[in-house]
């Protein structure tokens, strides 16, 4: 396998959130100061240079069924941005907390554009919005500030409702999305600061504060739970197939069999790192999984094979986050000094 720099850009700086448009198109990409960059996957070349968010942008997401991309912001507010044109298209204020999570799901419900629906989180508050900004539903207030949001797939249903999982300090609440209703609520006593699905909807998982990972699965009634990790747990990501579970905290990027029973009472396999990693991102159909370290070092790895690392990579600047392309032929890693490298694999 070849793996290869195909282009770079500069922003001015922390590139704090990076996805790419559903037609692999274009890669946005956020910047800390406020700034969104969309650019072309091909060249490189900046097709078009987004306002953004005056006091800081936080975080983007790109609707499944349009050109179209949403951007939250320290202004409270999420933005909506033609991406043929770079025109912003619509906004919506969420009051004085920062706009932090962003999730578009998928809506039957009549009169939806794009067959969309897209919730934005900011402090203790959740909406859904229609793509021109307006409010389909506000959510009760969470008991604390929301950490982090992650929509079940579609094949764990089978054919209900889609579910959204919205993480806050004391547990994870899960809500049907065709009638917003609650659905179950997950105690766990301490802070979640990521929350991921296994592709096959089976596995809730969440990374803690207390050097954790938690995992549920809602439909058996079952949790599982793997402590003793170096750090408080921010870095996961599932395989494809929904066999592996990669997480970080720690020097060691640890890889765990979610099969059958679970990962629990199992050993994991270490990939080590010299630093703290900070990062992982399992491909999307494949099995290559990519992993940072905060002295800028990136791996990529085959964890199934004997001798499992591919390629290394020294950036300027640690990572700050890993996006891979939906047919995963391109990587893009955004850093903390404002770099973006997007890297080719054949």
């Amino acid at each position: 396998m070849q793996f290869a720099k195909h282009w770079a850009a500069v922003l001015d700086d922390y590139a704090i959130d990076l996805a790419w448009s559903p037609d692999g198109a274009w890669l946005a990409v956020a910047s800390a100061a406020g700034g969104i960059t969309l650019y072309d996957a091909a060249t490189g070349a900046v097709r078009h240079t987004l306002a953004g968010h005056a006091d800081g942008a936080n975080c983007l997401a790109w609707c499944p069924g349009a050109p179209l991309l949403a951007t939250g912001g320290q202004d409270g507010r999420v933005k909506f941005w033609s991406a043929h044109t770079g025109e912003e298209l619509a906004e919506k204020e969420l009051g004085g907390a920062w706009v932090e999570h962003l999730v578009w799901a998928p809506s039957t419900r009549a009169g939806t554009p794009h067959g969309a629906l897209l919730f934005a989180a900011a402090g203790r508050q959740l909406v859904a919005l229609h793509a021109d900004g307006t409010t389909v539903h506000e959510f009760p207030a969470a008991a604390k500030t929301i950490s982090a949001l992650a929509v079940r797939p579609a094949p764990s249903a089978g054919g209900a409702s889609p579910q959204l999982a919205v993480a806050r300090f004391g547990g994870v609440a899960l809500w049907n999305l065709a009638d917003f209703t609650a659905a179950k609520d997950f105690p766990y006593g301490n802070a979640l600061h990521a929350l991921t699905w296994s592709p096959d909807g089976r596995w809730l998982v969440a990374g803690c504060q207390d050097n954790a990972v938690h995992l549920w699965v809602p439909d058996e009634d079952l949790e599982l739970h793997m402590s003793g990790y170096e750090t408080k747990l921010k870095e996961l990501s599932f395989s494809a197939d929904s066999h592996w579970l990669a997480t970080g905290g720690g020097h060691d990027a640890c890889v765990w069999d979610c099969s059958g029973a679970g990962p629990e009472g199992r050993e994991p396999l270490l990939l080590p790192h010299t630093t703290r990693v900070i990062a992982v991102a399992f491909q999307h159909a494949h099995g290559l999984l990519a992993t940072a370290a905060s002295d800028g070092e990136f791996s990529l790895w085959a964890p199934t094979r004997k001798n499992p690392l591919v390629a290394e990579v020294k950036m300027p600047a640690a990572a700050s986050k890993f996006a891979w392309r939906a047919d995963d032929g391109l990587l893009a890693v955004g850093t903390e000094k404002g770099h973006v490298f997007v890297f080719k694999t054949a």
